[in-house]
């Protein structure tokens, strides 16, 4: 990314004031005037009802009032907008489905195609290969859909979507939805498709700075054979390269294992996550191994030994969070059902309220397991917690196992992306598939080698590939990428059966991400099964359930401190890159001060900021600890069934509301309650 950023100087800050250009107009040119007269819409309803009757008074209100909301004077006139309603509004029942067949089948097929030349017009800025060129940049940042909107608008199949099919508010799934049969619910997500009409030149601006971010963050690498301790001793390979966050993460997690230099090096790379919040990084470390650097002292040292002048970072990652900011704020104006990214967030996408949301989320953190847990945890390190040990591993399978002796297995089995492709359909017989089921699932799975920490991308029609994604190096899959790799399978076989196997393609995939992230987690634990290792823990559910409950600990603060942030942002739209840095380390300072000061060292920890995510994703971080609570539910209620059965069965419910899914799947509907229960019995038990 530096070296792009170097030789397109001048396309770059052409495109800051490109883009600041339109967030400043975003007040003037972006005001959505109602064109179409209230009262005209009034007679439109009114004709409709006379000639058609009552009984289709519900979808004739809500239909015309979501055409006349969305249509435009370029659309037509006012009287062409009345005669589209009347002519086009469909009736009768069957000639409905016809209608609903159509345009299931054409979407799929605009969707599903669009859908791949973005994947392959990505894959220079995704994948391992030559170095990251400017007309990547270009074609990686250009959204080939982004004209569809205005397109379909154009041709009228938005109206005539939108005028059949009503859309309902999540409070009315929630209370209509129990009752829904499956085509009813497909019905309704036909409803969802068109709520808002967004210029093709805010959804370029927006794929734009979205993939610069990921670019920022994919190329956001530590090599840690370059860092030195105050004795200036190397504690890490040379050949080791770390992404921040996840690979200095995962890093961090393996020392558990290491008696011997294991907390000093966890020490160190806590520093290192310091310097990447505070910005006080010097630029010279990041992707860059031409120096030696202590990241306690902050001190650089070059080739020779000679001390050298650094340059921090300063604001950049700051800088790229705002950027994403102002590029979501686009979408307000064209939002009337969810006018805010929070509310988009939550509402829209997770179809969970946030309000839910954060009582969960606070409702863990308050608990009394907190404190119990983090004292068992002492109990076994020997020592007091620090802040780091948020991120403790010591309950999972293999805690016990050093790093180096899983990733001698894992390299060896998988030395290249074309041996774990090869591999995946033994991995889902070990999971309880049926051999042919397995290669029908793996069939539509490709694996590659990626520049970042590693993705799932899950096709957008019917027998077309998902696509896994994680860093395999030339010594082969290391153990960290291994255990991505199986996380990211996990969301392959999900993104999977949720396009193939369900019954209509308006209801493919799942509730919201939490739930795809459900499944990676199933599989992800199981990765050392899949090995074929033991469980050195024989109280393995009890185990099971410490290690989900200190995972919701550590994300769910994270995900206040992101939701914060973004609260923050909306309070303060003309922030700078550095009062935004200076709110997300205030934000990150306040959640760690209420729920993990005096548990995990003292007040004022700034750690909550380092993940990724808040600058690559926006506001996907609280769909982690939803998947967590969601992935122990269903961890408990698969236990002793077959996983792949009770996979197909509960994950063939496709897109209907978490509420409702999660009810058909376990019983009840999402809830912290199980993981505290077990989470005391656990205590009990092991103290025993």
């Amino acid at each position: 990314m530096k070296k792009f950023l170097s030789f397109t100087l001048l396309a770059f800050l052409i495109g800051l004031m490109a883009c600041g250009y339109s967030d400043q107009n975003n007040k003037k040119s972006m005001q959505i005037i109602d064109f179409i007269p209230n009262s005209r819409v009034e007679t439109v309803i009114a004709q409709l009802k006379d000639s058609l009757g009552e009984s289709h008074a519900f979808r004739i209100e809500r239909g015309v009032r979501q055409v006349a909301d969305l249509w435009r004077e370029q659309d037509g006139t006012v009287a062409d907008f009345a005669g589209f309603c009347k002519n086009s509004f469909v009736s009768d029942t069957s000639q409905l489905s016809v209608l609903f067949s159509a345009l299931e089948r054409n979407f799929e097929v605009i969707y599903g195609y669009y859908h791949k030349i973005d994947v392959l017009l990505k894959s220079p800025l995704q994948l391992e290969g030559p170095d990251i060129t400017p007309v990547d940049m270009m074609f990686g940042g250009y959204d080939v859909s982004a004209h569809l909107g205005d397109d379909l608008y154009a041709n009228k199949i938005a109206f005539l979507t939108a005028l059949n099919f009503p859309f309902y508010t999540l409070e009315e799934k929630t209370e209509l939805g129990g009752t829904w049969t499956r085509k009813e619910w497909a019905y309704a997500r036909m409803g969802d498709r068109f709520t808002s009409r967004v210029p093709a030149a805010v959804l370029q601006d927006i794929s734009r700075t979205i993939t610069e971010a990921d670019a920022y963050i994919s190329d956001y690498n530590i090599y840690m054979g370059a860092l030195r301790n105050a004795k200036e001793e190397q504690l890490f390979p040379s050949n080791m390269k770390l992404i921040s966050h996840w690979g200095l993460r995962d890093e961090l997690k393996s020392n558990y294992a290491d008696h011997e230099k294991g907390l000093e090096k966890q020490r160190m790379i806590y520093s290192v996550m310091q310097r990447i919040i505070d910005q006080t990084i010097p630029l010279q470390v990041i992707n860059d191994d031409s120096y030696s650097w202590n990241p306690i002292t902050n001190e650089l040292l070059d080739k020779n030994g000679e001390s050298v002048t650094s340059q921090s970072e300063d604001t950049r990652r700051y800088e790229v969070f705002l950027k994403n900011f102002y590029a979501m704020r686009q979408l307000d104006p064209y939002s009337p059902h969810y006018p805010t990214e929070v509310i988009r967030a939550f509402d829209g996408t997770m179809e969970v309220p946030q309000k839910d949301v954060k009582e969960l989320f606070r409702g863990l953190l308050s608990s009394p397991q907190v404190k119990e847990v983090a004292s068992f945890i002492e109990s076994r390190l020997g020592r007091k917690l620090e802040p780091f040990d948020i991120w403790y591993n010591g309950f999972k399978s293999g805690g016990g196992i050093p790093e180096d002796e899983l990733t001698a297995i894992t390299s060896r089995k998988y030395p290249d992306a074309q041996a774990l492709e090869e591999d995946l359909p033994n991995i889902l017989i070990k999971l309880g598939w049926k051999p042919s089921k397995a290669k029908e699932i793996t069939s539509l799975v490709t694996v590659d080698a990626s520049r970042g920490a590693g993705h799932a991308w899950g096709a957008e029609m019917r027998n077309d590939v998902a696509r896994l994604r994680t860093r395999i190096s030339v010594e082969g899959l290391d153990y960290k990428g291994y255990n991505i790799a199986v996380h990211e399978f996990g969301h392959n076989v999900e993104q999977t059966i949720t396009m193939n196997d369900v019954d209509y393609y308006m209801l493919k995939g799942v509730p919201n991400t939490a739930f795809t992230e459900a499944v990676a987690f199933l599989f992800q634990k199981r990765d050392l099964q899949l090995l074929g290792l033991k469980n050195p823990n024989p109280e393995d559910d009890y185990y099971l359930a410490l290690d989900n409950f200190w995972s919701c600990y550590e994300i769910m603060g994270v995900s206040l401190v992101d939701i914060q942030v973004w609260e923050w942002l909306y309070a303060n739209p003309d922030a700078t890159p550095e009062q935004l840095k200076e709110a997300v380390i205030s934000a990150a300072k306040e959640v760690w001060n209420t729920y993990y000061a005096g548990i995990l060292g003292e007040e004022d920890e700034t750690l909550l900021g380092i993940y990724s995510h808040m600058i690559d994703y926006p506001l996907y971080l609280p769909n982690y600890p939803m998947g967590h609570l969601i992935a122990f539910q269903i961890e408990q209620h698969v236990r002793g069934k077959n996983l792949a059965d009770e996979m197909n069965r509960i994950y063939t419910q496709g897109s209907i509301i978490p509420q409702h899914w999660m009810q058909n799947a376990v019983g009840s509907p999402i809830s912290i309650e199980p993981l505290l229960t077990a989470t005391k019995e656990a205590l009990e038990a092991l103290k025993k």
